[in-house]
């Protein structure tokens, strides 16, 4: 089977897991990835976050690595690509206001692409009108922006992932087997051993 070719959408402060671990693991059977952010370009890097949940009322939040790009934005068309992937952390909270990122995710999802979103991720989805009708799962804190905008959320362990339709959400970057196994799913990706 040939690789899919996968659409990373990043910004600066996206967390570092939901970051990292999908474009390796993407990588790892097969498939390709470009990493874009919106005004960055193939080569530059976006500053990650690194989210943890240590017993406080919110996730803490540390300084992750430098993640380089592979791809320009500028040039990501729906059309090119079999899926997309949208990480969480604080990148999507401005993300979101980037009006060629919402029309890139409605274009993704016009075509029935797999959309694989995770934890703040549901915040593009939501600004995107996505979300309306469909059950989605995200970080607790982002469970108004998925009711407001006509979605039912999914309140899942946070290890847990939920598919509906062409998107795959999870809560956060815990649940990367089960978000993973069903992106991979929504992909038709099949690993042997």
């Amino acid at each position: 089977m040939a690789g899919k070719k996968i659409l990373l959408l990043v910004g600066d402060f996206a967390e570092d897991y939901e970051t990292m671990v999908p474009f390796q693991a993407l990588l790892m059977v097969g498939h390709k990835v470009d990493a874009v952010c919106p005004g960055k370009s193939t080569g530059e890097k976006v500053a990650t976050a690194i989210h943890d949940f240590e017993g406080d009322q919110t996730y803490t939040e540390k300084r992750g690595h430098n993640f380089a790009l592979n791809a320009d934005f500028a040039k990501a068309q729906a059309g090119d690509y079999d899926a997309l992937v949208i990480p969480g952390g604080r990148a999507p909270e401005y993300l979101r206001l980037n009006e060629r990122v919402i029309a890139l995710v409605r274009d993704f999802a016009a075509q029935g692409k797999p959309i694989a979103a995770i934890c703040h991720g549901a915040q593009i989805l939501a600004a995107a009108g996505l979300t309306e009708g469909r059950k989605v799962s995200a970080y607790p804190a982002c469970r108004p922006d998925v009711e407001m905008s006509g979605g039912t959320y999914a309140d899942l362990p946070l290890d847990g992932a939920v598919t509906d339709g062409n998107l795959i959400t999870a809560p956060a970057w815990p649940a990367h087997p089960a978000w993973m196994a069903q992106f991979l799913t929504a992909l038709g990706t099949r690993i042997t051993l």
